[in-house]
């Protein structure tokens, strides 16, 4: 009984090809289209069950390592943001190097990074202790900055700490431009208005026919030898004549917020061919 019903099932699956295949195309086309509709559902059921699979997988990752996966994306977002700063200051530079062949080109970056251990508890905010030193390259007067800004520049150094003198602290001038304006100046201490707001600071010596607006951007003009060129340092707020008309300083918004520091970049000098 049970071979006749196995032969007659294997003869109708043998008629049902054969007509399959006496058919047009494009009636064929639409009953396997119609077959496949039916078994649709389990192959769904079967991807859908892979899927998910695959998600718990995914869910059940250690905790661990899933926060190293989220630092390292962290960091490599922030030498991304870093590599477009130094694009554009570059960029600058080759604009200004049209009208000024004579001047240098500037050198390439090799940034550290490291993280703020320590804040001066008499005036926390004019110095930072970072955890890499001198056997880590790391050498007095080298610029310090974030992907957001200039921060200071290196002060003293241990084997493995340095000490961060920040921008707006008297030991930290940095010679200053304005973008689109050209006006030259020197960033510093902003004077009492610092003690309300540390992220203030003071640009001066700009000449009495300066015309500079709030909001302008105020980047590193490279003078000076410490600082490279290009490197934003805030933006103007507002501005005022001083010595009876002669002179005009601005007071700038730093660009970074220095009482939040928590990690940095260490500019190293460029390795030497």
């Amino acid at each position: 009984m049970f071979k006749r019903a196995h032969y007659v099932a294997m003869a109708a699956v043998l008629i049902l090809v054969l007509l399959l295949l006496s058919l047009p195309d494009q009636t064929a086309a639409r009953v396997k289209l119609a077959v496949s509709a039916v078994f649709l559902p389990l192959f769904g059921l079967s991807q859908s069950t892979q899927t998910a699979t695959g998600k718990v997988a995914d869910m059940t990752l250690p905790k661990g390592v899933l926060i190293n996966q989220m630092e390292q994306l962290r960091r490599e977002n922030e030498t991304m943001r870093l590599l477009q700063m130094q694009f554009d200051a570059v960029k600058l530079e080759n604009d200004r190097l049209r009208q000024m062949i004579q001047m240098k080109p500037q050198t390439t970056w090799k940034p550290r990074m490291a993280k703020v251990i320590g804040r001066d508890p008499a005036n926390w905010w004019r110095t930072v202790q970072i955890d890499v030193g001198s056997a880590e390259g790391v050498q007095v007067n080298l610029p310090v900055m974030t992907s957001q800004g200039l921060v200071g520049r290196i002060h003293a150094v241990g084997e493995h700490r340095a000490l961060v003198v920040l921008i707006g602290a008297p030991e930290c001038r940095v010679a200053a431009v304005v973008d689109k304006s050209r006006e030259n100046g020197v960033v510093g201490p902003s004077g009492t208005a610092a003690v309300l707001d540390p992220n203030l600071v003071e640009l001066s010596y700009l000449t009495r026919s300066s015309k500079l607006e709030p909001g302008q951007a105020v980047y590193t003009s490279g003078l000076g030898g410490i600082f490279p060129a290009g490197i934003l340092i805030g933006s103007i707020v507002d501005t005022q004549t001083v010595e009876h008309g002669l002179y005009v300083e601005a007071r700038v918004k730093l660009a970074v917020n220095v009482n939040q520091l928590e990690e940095v970049w260490v500019l190293l000098p460029p390795a030497k061919p």
